[in-house]
């Protein structure tokens, strides 16, 4: 079957911290990659890593080690998760529309599984683990919708992007073992609902941002037409009409 050669893919905007050096050890780890290995069983590794990360935060509930296996599950999930694509061009097998599609939808599953687990670790309350969840499930939303209508795929805000958020979360982990609570505006709070609650404000004040952009680009783009067009348009039709 021969590719749909009118389909374009949007342009990958990555801004963050650590982007370069990530892009030069994914050049490194792609020809080193064994050729029994392709893309496809890295997107599952990543999956799965998420998967474990989630059951270990569940683990880490009765048993404070289990916030080291998330740790371990979050590298082998930033393995899988970014060194798939690299991989796949590399080896000039690229599929931009079923890669889009299968990267993203483990994307939301893998979000799903840990921040279920974080939901039921003790360390973070459900109710921010699922506000969380909602806040990262309409940015991606918006994402893919400007991916769309723009051709544009952002993938970091404010130089921060997926691999920056792991290396976050991975700190939190260490910092929650040695100290799960802190004292805020005269109580204590659990540490994980305090960054939780700055991670979905920011979130949302990102989405409104992005809102507010893409809606002013694309309207700029395919403005309403005059009434003066619209007259034009009205009076063509009328005579139309009547020809008819």
């Amino acid at each position: 079957m021969q590719p749909d050669i009118r389909f374009r893919e949007a342009q990958r905007i990555q801004q963050s911290f650590l982007a370069n050096m990530e892009k030069k050890t994914l050049y490194w780890l792609a020809p080193r990659t064994p050729l029994w290995i392709n893309s496809d069983h890295l997107t599952l590794l990543g999956l799965l890593a998420m998967a474990g990360a989630g059951a270990g935060y569940w683990w880490a509930r009765t048993n404070s080690q289990g916030l080291g296996v998330v740790i371990l599950c979050l590298a082998i999930n930033w393995l899988g998760d970014s060194l798939d694509g690299t991989l796949a061009r590399f080896r000039n097998c690229s599929r931009p529309r079923y890669g889009f599609y299968v990267d993203h939808i483990v994307d939301a599953f893998g979000a799903l599984f840990l921040l279920g687990g974080m939901a039921l670790s003790g360390y973070m309350s459900p109710f921010v683990a699922a506000g969380l969840l909602l806040a990262y499930l309409m940015l991606s939303i918006e994402v893919y919708l400007a991916s769309y209508t723009l051709g544009n795929f952002k993938i970091s805000y404010f130089k921060m992007g997926p691999t920056e958020l792991r290396v976050l979360l991975s700190v939190g982990n260490i910092a929650v073992y040695f100290k799960p609570m802190v004292h805020l505006f005269g109580r204590f709070h659990r540490l994980f609902d305090v960054a939780g609650s700055i991670g979905i404000s920011g979130m949302f004040v990102i989405l409104l941002i992005s809102v507010i952009q893409n809606t002013t680009t694309l309207y700029r783009r395919e403005p309403l037409p005059s009434f003066a067009d619209q007259n034009k348009v009205e009076g063509r039709t009328v005579a139309v009409v009547e020809a008819g």
